[in-house]
């Protein structure tokens, strides 16, 4: 090993002092990218001052929703990287990326009402890791006109990663720099390409981390959950997600269950306090439940415990508003807005218990930060008309403190005794409530201005998703419009195709 490391030290001081190209290191916090790091850190060391030219940033990228034991780990690192490396006066600079509010996965699940993501609806990978990683690695190829990415990606991992890794390698046009086909202008380099997860562990059991954390703390928190691999950064969508890898987010529900979230409750009594994280979880994955062995409806070619549906959940009608089918019957939309506001009441519930019995050292943990909190609710009145705005009391129900938030225009929100005889009037009719609703706050919101261009568009809207009757009336009636549509078109005449094939 000792033989090995010295090579590739030699090999990663000479592709630093190539050029000026800067380099960003892909950082997660597990084994992989930690060995990348130290190698990259023990060779920058040996290098005199003078040629410690450019900057080498450590991007590790925060979903806001990751195991908080490995964030905890993470944070951690990177906060005693940066001292570490200031006091050895090396140029590297670590960074913690965190998505765009409007992209975290609370505002899009809560807020929008996208379903809990699928591997056919996975949603999050693009807004949670692959923007962030990307904006910043732009950002510097923008400064620098290009970058070189340093990345703890392995051949061993899978033979998915090894036939990609094999086919970038025939592109190369430098020695071990590999083109990336997403990023434009940014190559990658791997220098632990070939090392096997023994070869891995080796060198971080014999080499101290140069940066003072403990490797061996890092080997006991692998062995504290059941499974191989980590979170790895990622840049484009082939790259395994969180959902494939050990340790990611913890509200992931791209895998079957959470092993990793599961084995360190079960093998260690002090992180019992991450029950709560589990329970909400398992509810966003299956929230009416499992299909069991020997349930006459379990799906043809499903394994028990599959989830049940969760189209109870949602709207009949896609995010807006129309009604779209599929095998005669309707593609079901966002999250309706009575499970919105229980998931968040849950989760500020979880937040407040983990807060009140949680080990000192996570006792200010964030669940979900303010800012979120306070993009939900403007979705929520503004974007979705639900102008009851029932956050800060849901707050303050789940947490037992008044919400930290100023008051939203008044001209939109109305009262609850207002609300209350709308109820009434509406007599149970949720469709129609929404309906009126909307129109009302639509009316509001155009009251104000000057002109008021778009008001009829809007009403008409308003009057289009709440039209039907109930779920069965909009199938029918979905039905009937996408029947005359066809018939239609199977009796166009020649002046009929030459009139609809004309611009507008």
């Amino acid at each position: 090993m000792d033989e090995v490391v010295t090579e590739l030290t030699e090999e990663i001081r000479e592709l630093y002092t190539a050029d000026q190209v800067p380099w960003v290191i892909g950082y997660s916090g597990g084994k992989d990218s930690t060995a990348v790091l130290q190698l990259v850190w023990m060779a920058l060391a040996e290098l005199p001052a003078e040629q410690r030219t450019k900057t080498v940033h450590v991007i590790s990228t925060d979903t806001l929703v990751e195991n908080p034991v490995v964030a905890a780990w993470v944070s951690a690192s990177l906060g005693t990287m940066q001292e570490a490396a200031q006091a050895q006066s090396l140029p590297i600079e670590p960074h913690r990326l965190t998505p765009e509010i409007k992209d975290t996965f609370w505002v899009n699940l809560i807020g929008r009402g996208y379903p809990a993501p699928r591997p056919k609806f996975r949603w999050c990978t693009e807004r949670l890791k692959i923007k962030p990683s990307n904006s910043f690695i732009r950002s510097v190829v923008a400064a620098h006109g290009e970058a070189i990415m340093v990345l703890g990606i392995r051949k061993a991992e899978s033979q998915a990663r090894a036939r990609a890794m094999e086919k970038h390698e025939k592109r190369r046009v430098r020695d071990r720099l590999s083109p990336n086909a997403n990023l434009p202008n940014s190559l990658v380099y791997s220098p632990v390409e070939d090392w096997t997860n023994d070869d891995v562990w080796e060198f971080l059991m014999q080499k101290p981390n140069p940066w003072g954390y403990n490797n061996q703390d890092l080997l006991t928190m692998y062995q504290g959950a059941s499974g191989d691999g980590e979170c790895p950064l990622v840049v484009d969508s082939t790259t395994p997600s969180c959902g494939s890898s050990r340790f990611g987010c913890w509200t992931c529900t791209l895998v079957e269950q959470d092993k990793s979230m599961s084995a360190m409750i079960q093998n260690d009594e002090e992180k019992e306090w991450m029950l709560p994280l589990l329970d909400l979880r398992n509810k966003l994955d299956a929230p009416f439940g499992h299909y069991q062995e020997g349930d006459p409806d379990l799906p043809p070619g499903r394994k028990a415990p599959f989830p049940r549906p969760d189209k109870p959940a949602r709207d009949f009608r896609r995010m807006n508003g129309k009604v779209m089918l599929f095998n005669d019957g309707a593609i079901h939309g966002p999250y309706l807005q009575s499970y919105r506001e229980e998931w968040l009441k849950e989760l500020l519930q979880a937040q407040t218990w983990i807060r009140a019995h949680a080990p000192e050292h996570v006792q200010n943990i964030e669940l979900i930060t303010l800012d979120e909190l306070h993009e939900i609710r403007r979705i929520w009145v503004f974007d979705k008309h639900e102008v009851e705005d029932s956050l800060p009391q849901i707050y303050q129900d789940a947490t037992g403190e008044p919400f930290p938030g100023g008051p939203l225009d008044e001209q939109l929100v109305m009262g609850s005794d207002e609300m209350d005889v709308l109820k009434q009037v509406c007599d149970g009719d949720d469709l129609h409530y929404n309906m009126v609703r909307e129109l009302l706050a639509v009316e509001r919101k155009y009251r104000t201005m000057a002109r008021r261009s778009g008001l009829f568009q809007a009403l008409e809207q308003a009057v289009q998703k709440g039209y039907y009757d109930n779920h069965e009336d909009a199938v029918e009636f979905a039905t009937r419009k996408k029947k005359w549509r066809d018939d239609i078109a199977e009796n166009l005449t020649f002046d009929d195709e030459n009139e609809l094939d004309a611009p507008a």
